[in-house]
Formats: structure tokens, C-alpha cells, sequence
């Protein structure tokens, strides 16, 4: 077999391993030889430990969700693999999800070798080289990465490697894009050393005092403040640093658009979520000092907005969402802070500076009264409706079926509010979404967390659209093979109702309103359980009498928590 061999293979997965990455989540191809050399050959060492564990998915959209799930819940970056221009094609919208959620990911793809009559190592020996050569391979991801590099020797490699992590994990955070052609993977070099720990990613960033002071002064001295935030529960150690400063002051906090727990919903503070809200929302209305505390989407101003007066503050890592091309919200600040520092300096000049205790205490308790009648409201709308299961009611049994430290990811898009609603999570880091606009997340998210945290119970829950999306033969098999099981409930109403809300909303009174047409039915129906449960040995059921539904998720939960796969089916009033 030859004396062992120490490549620019072996020294990227070592700087893999070295920055802690502990899954590297591969579709493989004609690229990855030296790759699988290295792998085979540390293997046969006993070295395989200071490489990432290779996760084999067999699509590449699952391997980009299950790590950033891996991420969302761990905060650490984990890498995927792969092929060339196709694989790398193949991420499709997942790298949407990722920069959108701000989560740390390099992505490493192979590039066609650059020679052909045989000089190097490496070189082209199949007619897909030819194929799959493009001009800009980098640019195929370069809207939604924040760096992007290409390995040309491996002198360098683990400094190419460590840098693009550290940039990954900095604020905002993100995804990142390595590429690499064959005859440099092959190369024969020298052991390489580096210095990991010289490669941090950026240290949080804290308000101007003048500013943390000009933000503290304006909530003390309102009438009615509010905070808006959408993703502060990103750092779950920022939610209670929140609780403190909103309660200091009685002040009231809107969850807009949440992709993470981002303050209690059992807390007499809370006053909601705000979607696609179709009307104004009377707490952010009547507002007249509010900030918004990292959110992309802190209000719909063409439907929900705030008073003309309202005097706005934004705080953010990313304040003026510099990649979006349309984006403005009419604040008199915005200031670039790591949210939970923020909120501690101004909670910590709140506690110094004078404040009317008798109007705080006063308007506490309209704020609670204000949420218990919410919460009343909501449980009331959580029944069946002549026999037939609401989704309020299925994710109120949801909600009744976990326990507070299950993961929980929503994907049920025109369901969202429903789910936040009714979940009404209140654990920070048991809730996460896909922090952009690609469907199908949850397949792979739930893989990476389950690996993340294998001692607790993952659950999704998504739309039969979201469902197919998320290549369930592909996901289920992986889930089955590296033993990370998770319940699926798919909120079932037979089509695609997303595209149905969007056409009605711009022709309320169009031909498609007047002829229910449009074209968004899925018939036939297909059993989308049958799929988990072919592909990956997965417990799978469809329902649609409320009354088997409580013990149909007991029985689901129980058979996850066994360590097997569980997808139900459950079907709501027709799209």
C-alpha cells in the first residue's frame, strides 16, 4: 500500500477538525478522491478522530440544512462537501436559509482539474471534467456567502480553512465557500501547523454610551414603549438579559416574524407575533417609542406600521440589512450592536436613571391584562370545528404532547403564526426556523439537531408542500443511518395554500377568486408517510378525525423517543 501520505487533503480536514467542526456533511463525486484517501487513510491509522465525521447525504439540500440545524443549535460552524458546480448548484435555496438565519457554514467544493495530458497527479481522467468546467464556479454562490476562496496549494490550506471560519462566525454571521481542484488535494506536502486559536471570530460589538443613553432615556420616559424583535434568541443567553430590561420597565415586546424563542410566551409581557398580520396591530400602533432589537422584518408598512410620531430605534448587527436592496425602517437611530449587549447596557443605565414607578406599575398591569386576554383568545380557538381538525387545534395537541425541552422547528408557512401562537414556546434555544425563504429546511435541520443535542426529543412541524421540499427519501435514509430520529407533522391540507393567500390578497375580487381556481391542489394525494417510512424505516400514519389525534402524536413521540423516525399525516380543511 505504499508509506502513508500527508496531502493538502489531509491538512484541510485536519484544519476542519482543528476549528472544532465535528460533522462534515457530504454528496460525494468525481472531485473528492484525495478526500477519501485521507479519510480511508487515517481510518486505517486509528487517526480518523481528528477529522470531522463524514454524514454521506444523498442530497445535497439535506446535507446544507442538517448543518446549519447542527449550527442553529450549537452555535458551532460544521462543513459540507460538495461536487463541483452541480453539487454546489444543488444547495439551491438552503444557502438562502443560511445567510438569511446568519448561521456559520463552509462549503467546500471540488473544481474541475486544470490539466489534462497527464502532468499532475489528479488531472483529468473523465469526460465529466470537461462538462462540468465553468468559468465562475465561485459565483454561483457569491449573493449569499460571505467570503469566498479558492485553495491553490496546500502550504496554505489550514490558513485559507481558519480564516474563512473566522469570517463565517463573525457578526453577521454566515455562510462561506471553499474550492479546490483535484491536483492540489493530491498534493504531497510537509505537515502543516497552525494556530486555530489565532483565528477568533470578531468580539461582540456594544453601543456608543451616548447612544445606549439616548435609547434608556426614551424608553423611561414613554408612555406606551414597545420592542419588536424577531431573532435576539439566536444567543439564548440574550432572552433573559431582555426579560430583565423589559420588566424594569413594564414594557411590552411583539415577536415579529421569530424564528427563535426571543422571550417567554408564558411571560405577562408578551403580547404576540406579528406575520403577515392582514391588519394593523393595535399594541404596535398605539407605541410611541419602539425598538427594534434584530429584525429583518420588524413591520409590513404597507398594511401594519407604527404612529407617525412613534419615535423608532434599531439595534442590530447588521442595522441597515446592507444586502438587502429595498429595505428602511423610519428610525432616528440605527446603531450596529450585538443585540444581548445591548440590552444589558441599557438595562444597566435604566437601573441608575429616574424613572415614573407609579406609570411603569400602571401600565404592567394593562400590558398583563392585555395578554391574558390574548392567551384566552387563542385557547379558545384551539378546538375542532364541525369535526374536522384546525390547525389551532393540531398545534395545541402538538403543544400538549412535548415537553418544554423538546426541539421544536416550524415550517408550516401559512401556518407560522398558528404554531407560534399556539406552541407559545417559552424555553430559549427549543425553537428554531429556517431564517430564510427556501422550503424543505426542516429535513435536514432535524438531522443536524438531533446530532446536536441527541438527549432530546426533535420535532417539525410543516406543510405538505414544505414536506416534499425537503427531499424526505434523501433526509429519512440519513436520519435511519446515523440513528438521529425525529417526529414530522405535517399540517395536511392537500396543496399549496402560500401561492393561493398571495393571489387573493394582490386580485381579491380576480377570476381565480371568483372560480376558485388556482391550480395549487395536490391530486392526487400522496402518502407522504409511505415515503419516510420506504425510504428510512420511519413510523408513519395519516388522520383526520380529531378524536384519534392526541393519542396518534403520544403514540408518534413514543416511538421517536425510541430511537426510530416518525412522520403524521394530518389532514386539515382542503386548500
Amino acid at each position: 500500500m505504499g508509506e502513508p501520505r500527508y496531502t493538502t487533503s489531509t491538512a484541510f480536514l485536519e484544519a476542519l477538525g482543528e476549528a472544532g467542526v465535528r460533522y462534515a456533511f457530504a454528496n460525494l463525486g468525481s472531485d473528492h478522491p484525495g478526500l477519501l484517501e485521507a479519510y480511508a487513510q487515517a481510518r486505517q491509522e486509528g487517526a480518523a478522530d481528528r477529522f470531522p465525521e463524514l454524514i454521506i447525504c444523498p442530497h445535497e439540500s439535506v446535507a446544507m440544512s442538517a448543518a446549519q440545524g447542527y449550527a442553529q443549535v450549537t452555535g458551532q460552524p460544521q462543513a459540507v462537501i460538495v461536487h463541483v458546480d452541480s453539487g454546489t448548484q444543488n444547495l439551491g435555496g438552503t444557502l438562502n436559509n443560511a445567510a438569511g438565519a446568519r448561521v456559520p457554514v463552509l462549503i467546500f467544493a471540488g473544481a474541475s482539474p486544470y490539466t489534462q495530458e497527464g502532468e499532475l497527479p489528479g488531472g483529468r481522467n473523465e469526460f465529466i471534467h470537461w462538462v462540468q468546467d465553468v468559468p465562475d464556479q465561485r459565483g454561483i454562490v457569491r449573493g449569499y456567502t460571505k467570503y469566498d476562496n479558492e485553495i491553490r496549494t496546500g502550504h496554505n490550506v489550514k490558513q485559507v480553512v481558519h480564516r474563512a471560519l473566522q469570517i463565517a462566525r463573525s457578526d453577521p454571521a454566515g455562510p462561506v465557500y471553499l474550492v479546490c481542484a483535484r491536483e492540489v488535494l493530491e498534493q504531497h506536502i510537509e505537515p502543516v501547523r497552525a494556530r486555530p486559536e489565532t483565528f477568533t471570530p470578531t468580539a461582540p460589538g456594544a453601543l456608543a454610551p451616548e447612544v445606549a443613553r439616548r435609547i434608556a432615556e426614551a424608553l423611561a420616559g414613554a408612555r406606551s414603549p414597545l420592542v419588536v424583535t424577531s431573532h435576539i434568541g439566536r444567543d439564548p443567553q440574550a432572552v433573559p438579559e431582555l426579560v430583565g430590561l423589559c420588566e424594569s420597565l413594564a414594557v411590552p415586546v411583539v415577536e415579529s416574524v421569530p424564528m427563535y424563542v426571543n422571550f417567554p410566551a408564558d411571560h405577562p409581557l408578551h403580547l404576540g407575533y406579528q406575520w403577515n398580520t392582514p391588519g394593523p396591530n393595535p399594541v404596535l400602533a398605539e407605541a410611541d417609542v419602539i425598538l427594534v432589537l434584530g429584525s429583518e422584518v420588524p413591520w409590513v408598512p404597507s398594511i401594519n406600521r407604527p404612529r407617525a410620531d412613534a419615535r423608532i430605534f434599531v439595534v442590530d448587527v447588521d442595522p441597515l440589512k446592507e444586502r438587502m436592496p429595498l429595505w428602511h425602517v423610519p428610525a432616528e437611530v440605527f446603531a450596529r450592536a450585538d443585540p444581548g449587549v445591548a440590552v444589558r447596557q441599557v438595562a444597566d443605565l435604566v437601573a441608575a436613571g429616574p424613572f415614573d414607578a407609579a406609570a411603569v406599575e400602571r401600565r404592567r398591569a394593562d400590558v398583563r391584562a392585555e395578554h391574558e386576554r390574548q392567551v384566552a383568545e387563542r385557547t379558545e380557538r384551539a378546538r375542532p370545528v364541525n369535526g374536522t381538525i384546525t390547525p389551532e387545534y393540531l398545534a395545541a395537541c402538538v403543544r400538549a404532547a412535548i415537553d418544554d425541552e423538546t426541539i421544536v422547528l416550524t415550517e408550516a408557512i401559512t401556518n407560522f403564526a398558528v404554531v407560534s401562537e399556539q406552541l407559545a414556546r417559552s424555553e430559549p434555544g427549543t425553537l428554531f426556523g429556517s431564517g430564510g425563504g427556501s422550503l424543505g429546511w426542516h429535513a435536514g435541520a432535524a438531522i443536524g439537531a438531533k446530532l446536536a443535542a441527541p438527549g432530546k426529543t426533535v420535532v417539525s412541524l410543516v406543510g405538505d408542500g414544505t414536506f416534499l421540499f425537503g427531499v424526505p427519501s434523501s433526509a429519512h435514509w440519513v436520519a435511519n443511518r446515523y440513528q438521529a430520529p425525529s417526529l414530522t407533522v405535517i399540517f395536511d391540507n392537500q396543496g399549496w395554500k402560500a401561492p393561493k393567500l398571495s393571489t387573493l390578497a394582490v386580485h381579491p375580487d380576480g377570476v381565480a377568486a371568483a372560480n376558485d381556481d388556482f391550480n395549487v391542489r395536490f391530486t392526487p394525494e400522496a402518502d407522504l408517510p409511505g415515503i419516510a417510512a420506504a425510504a428510512g424505516n420511519a413510523w408513519g400514519r395519516t388522520i383526520d378525525d380529531p378524536d384519534e389525534l392526541p393519542a396518534a402524536l403520544k403514540e408518534a413521540v413514543d416511538v421517536v423517543r425510541a430511537g426510530r423516525s416518525a412522520v403524521l399525516a394530518v389532514h386539515l380543511p382542503s386548500v
